[in-house]
Formats: C-alpha cells, sequence, structure tokens
C-alpha cells in the first residue's frame, strides 16, 4: 500500500513530516532490517541525494532539489533537471529522521542568497530570473559546535560556497568565512581525516586540507586518482571515507565513459595516504552514482540512489544481462532509494559491493573490464 502521510504545522502545532514510497512504514521498517535489497523511501524529485548521521542521533539528509511550489507537479516528475527545461531550485532543502522512515520537514535551510556570491555579485542576480537560479549537490557536515555546507552552482554565477552556521542550528544564519576564494568546484565535498584535519574534493578529483577556521586552504590542491588504464574516478560526485588504516575514494561516471549514455554508477580507489598512490578504479555499484555510502546506527553500510536518467525507470527483471548503452537509463524510481552495501576490510585493503544483485556488478555496457580488478 502506498503510504503518505503530511501532517501540517500550522493546523497540527508539530513539525511536518513524511512516510512516502511504494511501501508502508511496517515493510520499510522490515526492508531496513533485513539489509538484502534496496528500500525506496519516497518519491518526492531529489538528485544526488545526501544522508549523514549527525551527532544528535538524527540522520539528515538534503539533495539537489527542486523549489516547494514544483514538487508533485506533472511536469516536474521526471525533469532531468538538467539544460533549459531544468526545474532544479536555488535553495537547500533538508529533513531529519530518528530512524530513515519518518521524516521531520526542516525546510529550506540555506539559499543561494546566503552564500557569498550573492552579496558580491548582486548585479548578476538581479539580472538573472530566479528560476533561473540553480544550487546542486549541497552537502551538510557537523563540524562539533556548527554545521557546515558545501554545494556547487551553475548561474547566476558559476561557482561554489563554503558557508558554516553561526550556531548549531539549521536555522538559515550562515557566514562564508572562505569569501569568493572558494571560486568555482565542481560538486565539492568534505572530509575530516583522524588528526581533525578537514579536507575539501571536488571535480574529479582534487584535494587540498583546509585551514582549522575554514578562511583559506592549508596546502595548494593535489590531483588524485586511480591508477591503470581508468586515470580518473569519473567526472563529478567524488567523495572521500576512511576505513581502518585505508582511503577511500569515490566517484561517479556513466557506464559507457559518454555523457548520459548507459547507466550512471560509483566507483572507488583506495591509498594508504590520503594524496595517493590509489589503486585501480574498482566498481561500487551500478546505478549509484553521485550517492552517499553511510553508516546506519546499527553499524549496517547503505548508499543513497536517485532517478537519473532520460527515459522513465526501466524494470528490474534481467536488468543485469541488459545492454544500457543507447541513451541514461535506470532502475531507480523517482525520489530516494537506500542500496544496501557490504563495505568491510579484507586482505590488506577494502572490499565493497552492493548486496541487491540488482546493483552489484557491472552491466554489458560498462567500458571498464572489472575481471582484471581485485575485489
Amino acid at each position: 500500500m502506498r503510504v503518505f502521510l503530511t501532517f501540517i504545522a500550522g493546523l497540527l502545532a508539530l513539525p511536518v513530516q513524511f512516510v512516502s514510497g511504494t511501501q508502508s512504514a511496517d515493510e520499510i521498517r522490515d526492508s531496513l532490517r533485513a539489509h538484502d535489497r534496496a528500500v525506496h523511501l519516497h518519491d518526492i524529485w531529489v538528485r544526488d541525494p545526501y544522508i549523514i548521521l549527525g551527532a544528535d542521533g538524527y540522520y539528515y539528509y538534503t539533495g539537489t532539489t527542486q523549489m516547494p511550489e514544483q514538487q508533485g507537479t506533472g511536469d516536474a516528475k521526471f525533469n532531468t533537471g538538467l539544460g533549459k527545461s531544468s526545474l532544479v531550485g536555488w535553495h537547500v532543502q533538508a529533513w531529519r529522521s530518528k530512524d530513515l522512515i519518518a521524516w521531520e520537514v526542516l525546510g529550506s535551510v540555506y539559499t543561494l542568497k546566503d552564500g557569498i556570491w550573492f552579496q558580491t555579485e548582486r548585479a548578476r542576480f538581479d539580472g538573472t530570473p530566479e528560476n533561473q537560479w540553480r544550487l546542486w549537490a549541497p552537502e551538510l557536515h557537523w563540524l562539533g559546535s556548527r554545521w557546515a555546507l558545501v554545494h556547487t552552482t551553475p548561474t547566476p554565477v558559476r561557482s561554489s560556497n563554503l558557508s558554516l552556521t553561526r550556531g548549531a542550528k539549521l536555522d538559515g544564519s550562515w557566514e562564508n568565512p572562505m569569501g569568493t576564494n572558494i571560486a568555482h568546484r565542481h560538486d565539492p565535498s568534505l572530509f575530516k581525516d583522524d588528526d581533525r584535519t578537514w579536507w575539501m574534493l571536488w571535480g574529479a578529483t582534487e584535494i587540498a586540507p583546509l585551514k582549522p577556521d575554514f578562511t583559506a586552504f592549508a596546502a595548494e590542491p593535489t590531483r588524485i586518482g586511480p591508477s591503470g588504464e581508468t586515470a580518473k574516478m569519473g567526472h563529478e560526485g567524488c567523495l572521500m571515507r576512511k576505513l581502518g588504516s585505508k582511503y577511500v575514494l569515490f566517484g561517479t561516471g556513466w557506464s559507457t565513459g559518454q555523457m548520459r549514455k548507459g547507466s550512471y554508477n560509483l566507483y572507488y580507489a583506495t591509498a594508504d595516504k590520503i594524496t595517493g598512490p590509489y589503486s585501480e578504479r574498482k566498481f561500487a555499484g551500478r546505478f549509484i552514482g553521485h550517492g552517499t555510502p553511510f553508516q546506519d546506527k546499527d553499524g549496517r553500510w547503505w548508499c543513497t540512489a536517485f532517478y537519473n536518467a532520460d527515459v522513465p525507470p526501466l524494470s528490474s527483471e534481467g536488468i543485469q544481462t541488459r545492454d544500457l548503452s543507447e541513451t541514461a537509463q535506470t532502475i531507480n524510481r523517482q525520489g530516494l532509494t537506500l542500496v544496501p552495501m557490504d563495505i568491510r576490510a579484507a586482505d590488506g585493503d577494502v572490499v565493497i559491493r552492493a548486496l541487491d544483485r540488482r546493483y552489484a556488478s557491472p552491466g554489458p555496457d560498462e567500458r571498464q573490464d572489472f575481471t582484471s580488478v581485485a575485489r
């Protein structure tokens, strides 16, 4: 049974919440416990979904979203978010949950007007209709006493922002300690190392440590990437995790190596030092490109996934042997999907694989030959 519960805060004096998707709350709970099959949590339009488990016991969720007033309309449902017809908005919408099932709507916690570029390039903003402002791939990071947010944007100013809350709440009060020196860095991501140094990653892939006050980089950027015949992680959506003593660099690319042809996949490479050298590029999962690997409260790994295609979602029947190279295709429905992952140390390295067989293996349209890459 499809469940959709919305409680209007103004009427009930409670936070707005939703439980949405094709499964009931009990069915979602059972699927999360089983940890063996992808779980579709909701059908609200999103790209680049990002989830982090906060220090307060809440999961925080955000991503590239449309403006609130567009959500649920017919035109919006399968909008790719690309090109002149894009319906991507300029707000960061956020949710939080104690159990990954019922989500409290936090609303628009940040907009482009909170960033440095609205202050320094106001004429560019004033000269661009608001429906052409775009905010992509936001991430939220808890710094210990306040939040950090990074994102990329193509218009009105091709740029990025690194913004910090002035207090512990996601309440819309932000400062921009790096100023315009953040410049444009495609899909920026933050990573905290064991020595408490924060690093920024962007593109595919450059990395640099940040000063403790986030006002500048502490060293010049370093280019990192896999060794072997595939010297790039992909073209976007890179992030870092550390498992034991190994740094794990994740990156996103299309299976065919051509833009918007095939499946949108997640890859990884490992290293003993954050600046490399890194291993050959390995396969993490099909259809989970620009997803976020995260651990739940029981230590189980998941990766977020979303609809990214030029045709409606495919049936998963026989998908493992189906060539998808004709155009951008996926089995993911619109909204947020969680894919169970096996991520563990093995034989001095890290092994990563999707536990749902529909996501676990490269398809016949995969350009890279993974048979020679140790899993």
